[in-house]
């Protein structure tokens, strides 16, 4: 999560994003890792709080937790503000720079997306930065629409 928020805002301090880990990380949001092993083969793996599934049916296969990650998705869930009704939301996508553009971050979302329809949700939610481009290349690609806008007010702080 501190690598993908760095490479948006470089001059940023994330330390507090460990926060948002012990918050929102359980066992009903799964964190689903792909891995590189010295062969170059890719694998992947699904964790949930502090416990791996290597058994998960994530393509193309199981791996060993000693792999170098080259990829995550964390998902959690929503509520849709509408309708009411429960939906899962990405927290998370990320693939790091050199392994970009190979099909990972889409063979992600498509599996969270057959995922998400086995659990009955009828729609997926995430959150993505303005000046990420090529993420919003990859989410308009895939079909995602805006539905509304996170709009943020900065307050000028007087000192006393």
């Amino acid at each position: 999560m501190q690598r993908t928020y760095q490479e948006r805002f470089p001059q940023q301090d994330f330390a507090h994003l460990a926060r948002t880990v012990e918050q929102y990380l359980s066992k009903d949001t799964p964190l689903w890792w792909v891995d590189v092993e010295e062969a170059g083969e890719t694998r992947s793996r699904e964790q949930r709080g502090g416990t791996y599934n290597t058994s998960s049916p994530l393509p193309p296969a199981p791996c060993p937790v000693s792999s170098s990650p080259v990829a995550c998705l964390w998902v959690g869930n929503a509520i849709d503000q509408v309708s009411g009704d429960r939906h899962a939301h990405i927290f998370l996508l990320y693939v790091v720079p050199e392994h970009r553009r190979r099909g990972i971050g889409k063979a992600l979302m498509q599996y969270v997306e057959n995922w998400a329809m086995k659990r009955g949700d009828r729609q997926i939610g995430l959150q993505v930065f303005q000046s990420n481009q090529p993420a919003l290349n990859l989410y308009n690609q895939l079909g995602y629409q805006t539905q509304s806008l996170w709009m943020l007010k900065e307050l000028s702080i007087k000192s006393q």
